[in-house]
């Protein structure tokens, strides 16, 4: 076991920028209270098997039982053959983008399609696949389809720098506007991803690991890699998981990992629907690892159940880090419940709900409800965002004080924490990551010389005179290492996602 003392001393940091009044708000109560173990393990296999996709044990559905779907079977593997049909576990495909094809061809909704450990980039390895109908992505089955478990057997989408050229407009896991109908009251069908883990780890461009640099943004040699670029170009910005349009269906997503996001984990529009999220875990993923936003001009369409899933380390929009990294982003035009989640990490929010209707939609805005209830939470920025109503800067609320905010804002609030020292889900986290993210620190200078020969020039010119200014993060974004990602998988029972 390896002993790490760090949480003695914490260097806050000195902004000069937007982010002082947000970043680490509360960070020196929660360090007090944070883990000085680390008990990783080197395996991520579970013992836990099963023949098919079930709900995880101990868990409910708040949006009553979804259908799942029992259309046609299909295989893939990446030991199958390009030009298998993959209608049976003994001649399974090799591409999941041709059998979507043929699914989308023969009008199949409601198909499964099951899926063999591996890596899978799409067709011709573009690195993105396109769903055009209601059906399930099942992950997690050992090559002879005899077995399933997610965290065994791993069914991956991983892209590499080689993808950078062709998968820059597409989510990874892409859906398109068939899925839409403008018309829809009703849910006209279901799509579910189950057991796929996406890492976008390995596409990103991320300054070198070399911390004796501190351009680099790079805290300690047993960091992967510096600090996420962020400049555009040369970083490719694309969601995991997006909808090319809104989606008039019911939507369930359980069981993935969504890790290393450089704009996005999940990002759709719900027309109309239930969507549920459970048993995931979100780590490193840039701007937010959750937007979901309704489609509904009323606002009562649409639905999300967001629980049992662990929300760690979402980043902000740029190395300034004065926007965005929010866990989960409440949005408008759709009700939620978020219970019995994991946030850890977050680096502007836990939990926003900053975007509010106002003016003649004042009405749609007052039947909205958010209920946030029984989550654990861990030195985040913020754990709840709000608009202030003095102007300004943002309401950031610490959990012990959800209580006090009014009940048309947050109906059900109960049993919401703060994860304490010797937590075993503080323990599981990437100790190193960890250290660094709580010393994390922004430095800032800048020179302006107005008797520079250049700016003598430009002022007698009638031009503006010019200045330098140079941001330096100790870290943001670096990645997050995958298989220190998987411990999180059941590392608090009851809390956060469980093992699949």
């Amino acid at each position: 076991m390896k002993k790490i003392s760090f949480f003695a001393t914490l260097m806050l940091l000195s902004f000069s920028i937007g982010a002082d009044a947000q970043f680490l708000k509360n960070v020196g109560n929660a360090i007090k209270q944070g883990s000085s173990q680390n008990t990783q393990q080197s395996s991520s296999s579970s013992s836990s098997q099963q023949q098919a996709a079930k709900p995880v044990a101990g868990t409910q559905k708040s949006g009553g039982a979804l259908k799942e779907n029992n259309g046609p079977v299909y295989y893939v593997s990446n030991a199958g053959s390009a030009r298998a049909a993959g209608t049976s576990a003994d001649a399974p495909a090799k591409d999941i983008q041709k059998i979507l094809n043929n699914i989308r061809d023969n009008q199949q909704d409601g198909a499964i399609i099951r899926i063999a450990e591996g890596n899978y980039l799409g067709y011709m390895n573009v690195g993105y696949i396109e769903i055009s109908n209601w059906v399930t992505l099942e992950g997690g089955w050992n090559e002879s389809f005899t077995e399933r478990n997610p965290l065994k057997y791993v069914t991956k989408m991983e892209p590499t720098q080689d993808q950078l050229g062709s998968n820059g407009s597409r989510g990874v896991i892409h859906t398109m506007r068939s899925l839409d109908d403008v018309t829809a009251k009703q849910p006209k069908g279901t799509l579910i991803i189950d057991g796929i883990f996406i890492n976008l780890g390995f596409e990103n461009i991320y300054m070198p690991n070399d911390p004796s640099d501190p351009r680099n943004g790079c805290p300690s040699d047993k960091f992967e890699t510096g600090r996420l670029v962020d400049a555009i170009p040369p970083q490719v910005q694309h969601q995991i998981f997006f909808s090319d349009g809104w989606i008039a269906g019911n939507v369930i997503i359980r069981n993935c990992l969504i890790l290393n996001g450089v704009y996005f984990g999940l990002q759709f529009g719900s027309r109309c629907g239930e969507v549920e999220i459970y048993n995931n875990v979100f780590v490193g993923n840039r701007m937010g690892a959750v937007r979901i936003t309704g489609g509904d001009k009323n606002g009562e369409a649409s639905h999300v159940s967001f629980h049992h899933n662990t929300v760690a380390f979402s980043w902000c929009r740029d190395k300034e880090q004065g926007d965005m990294g929010y866990g989960y982003e409440c949005m408008t035009y759709i009700n939620c419940d978020l219970y019995n989640n994991i946030f850890a990490c977050n680096n502007y929010a836990a939990i926003s709900r900053t975007h509010v209707l106002s003016g003649p939609d004042k009405v749609i805005e007052a039947k909205r409800k958010t209920n946030i209830y029984d989550n654990a939470f861990f030195l985040n920025a913020a754990d709840l965002q709000l608009p202030n109503s003095g102007g300004g800067k943002w309401l950031n609320v610490k959990v012990e004080n959800f209580e006090d905010l009014d009940e048309s804002i947050l109906p059900k609030v109960e049993g919401n924490f703060e994860l304490k020292k010797g937590d075993p889900f503080v323990e599981a986290l990437d100790q190193d990551y960890l250290e660094a993210f709580a010393n994390l620190k922004i430095v800032t200078s800048s020179s302006f010389n107005p008797n520079s020969a250049a700016n003598q020039f430009r002022s007698a010119m009638g031009m503006n005179m010019q200045g330098t200014e140079t941001i330096r993060p100790s870290m943001y974004g670096n990645r997050y290492n995958y298989d220190k990602a998987l411990l999180l998988f059941g590392a608090k029972e009851g809390y956060g996602a469980q093992k699949p």
